[in-house]
């Protein structure tokens, strides 16, 4: 009985050592900012864009898998190549206020391959100002 007991709970710890000596060796995205105010734009100037500076505080390297806009006239573009470990990098949005006069928020899924982190959530922001008619 003891035996029984004593194998479970060795099989329990392999369990949770393999566990997180996976986690060491995985990707960490990380990024500086996840919302971005563009201010006050106008609708006439035409697209607005903004970089998300991300980079990889994992030990393994860090791929970008695809990004999702929640709308059309929000587009996002972003690294192919994989990031090695301490390595930075940029996803470009670019906003086109044409038509859309007022308020906006619009959000960028990012999904990766951090086992932690699968997707995150970037959110870009403002106010347009119609153009003169």
């Amino acid at each position: 009985m003891k035996l029984k007991i004593s194998l479970f709970i060795i099989l329990i710890l392999s369990i949770f050592i393999g566990a997180s000596a996976k986690e060491k060796d995985a990707p960490k995205i990380h990024f500086i900012e996840t919302v971005y105010d563009f201010g006050t734009i106008r609708e006439a100037d035409g697209p607005v864009s903004h970089e998300f500076e991300f980079d990889n505080a994992g030990s393994a390297p860090l791929v970008i898998l695809k990004t999702i806009a929640s709308c059309g006239c929000t587009r996002p573009s972003y690294p192919k190549a994989p990031l090695a470990p301490g390595k930075k990098d940029k996803i470009k949005v670019t906003y086109n206020p044409a038509g859309r006069p007022g308020e906006f928020n619009k959000t960028i899924d990012v999904t990766s391959n951090d086992p932690k982190s699968r997707k995150t959530r970037l959110r870009i922001k403002g106010n347009v100002i119609p153009k003169s008619k």
